[in-house]
This record gives structure tokens, C-alpha cells and sequence, in this order.
């Protein structure tokens, strides 16, 4: 694809951090890869946001996307367990951003609206339309899937995300 922009979009978790690659060009998507980078439960926290840092990383100096976005954490019952996923939420969102990337947030029923049409869906719903929108993608796990939703989303939303990051980065 000519001009295309490359999009990086990541599902962050503590053991498991989903990320995909897509190009867009006008109205047109193209699945580059994606993939989950692991961390090690055994280990300690920084330990294992250092992992995930590592991981995601080396994934944009291999595929040097120019755009990121970003999963919003969801806020459940236990606080331990929100902090930690805020944690690598905050690692999902400082690689990029030290790279140079514009880092866009999406909430999870913003991207299941984009990519599914409805705001609450399940696992297989976005499977199946992640299939539809891009027939070539794979994916690993059903994080790695989620990222690939997150990068639908921004390239259906980027040019208002990032006329909005690029605003609140000029403040």
C-alpha cells in the first residue's frame, strides 16, 4: 500500500499483552501480524512489566508502525488486580509514546462498536467480524485478537484521535 499508515494496537494485560500491526489506506485495511507478548507469572511485577516492555519494543522496531492505540483498562472488583492491569497499561502506552508514536485510548465498547456494530459482544463476535474485515489475520490468542479489534477502531476513529492528540500535545 502506498502511503498507507501503519497502526500498532494493543490489548495491554500483565501475563498476556496482545498487539497487531495494520496498514489502512483511505477505506482500505491491510493485516500485517500480531501476536502476544507473555510474561512470566512466577516473576516479580517489575520483572514482568519489563518483559512486556521488552516485548512490545521489539515489535515496533521490527514493524515500525507510526500510530498506537491503546485498550482503556476496564475497573473490576478487585483493586490488587486493577492496579497491576494499570500497570501494564501504563508500560502498553509509555513504548509507544517514547518512540514518537501519538498514543490514541479507545474503551472496550468503543471498540466493539466499531468493529462489531454494538458496544457489548462477546469473544466470537469479534473473531468473526475481525475474519470479515480482514480475512488474511491471525492471531494467537484472543488478546492478540482484541489488539487487532483496538487497530480497527483507531483506523476507523484516527483522524479524530489524532487531530485530538496532536491539540492536547501542542497544550
Amino acid at each position: 500500500m502506498n502511503n498507507a499508515i501503519r497502526i500498532i494496537g494493543i490489548d495491554p494485560g500483565l501475563r498476556r499483552t496482545g498487539w497487531a500491526i495494520i496498514e489502512t489506506l483511505s477505506n482500505s485495511l491491510r493485516f500485517v501480524a500480531a501476536g502476544t507478548v507473555r510474561s512470566d507469572g512466577d516473576a516479580a511485577l517489575a520483572t514482568r512489566l519489563c518483559q512486556i516492555h521488552d516485548g512490545l519494543e521489539s515489535i515496533l522496531h521490527e514493524y515500525m508502525p507510526v500510530e498506537a492505540a491503546v485498550e482503556a483498562t476496564f475497573v473490576n472488583k478487585d483493586a490488587a488486580a486493577t492496579l497491576k492491569l494499570g500497570q501494564a497499561r501504563g508500560i502498553a502506552m509509555l513504548v509507544p509514546a517514547r518512540a514518537g508514536l501519538l498514543v490514541a485510548e479507545y474503551a472496550p465498547n468503543a471498540v466493539k462498536k466499531s468493529v462489531i456494530g454494538v458496544g457489548h459482544g462477546d469473544k466470537k463476535q469479534i473473531h468473526m467480524m475481525v475474519k470479515v474485515l480482514l480475512p488474511r489475520a491471525r492471531f494467537d490468542t484472543d488478546d492478540a485478537a482484541d489488539a487487532i479489534a483496538i487497530a480497527i477502531c483507531h483506523a476507523h476513529h484516527r483522524q479524530s484521535a489524532v487531530s485530538r492528540l496532536a491539540l492536547e500535545a501542542a497544550k
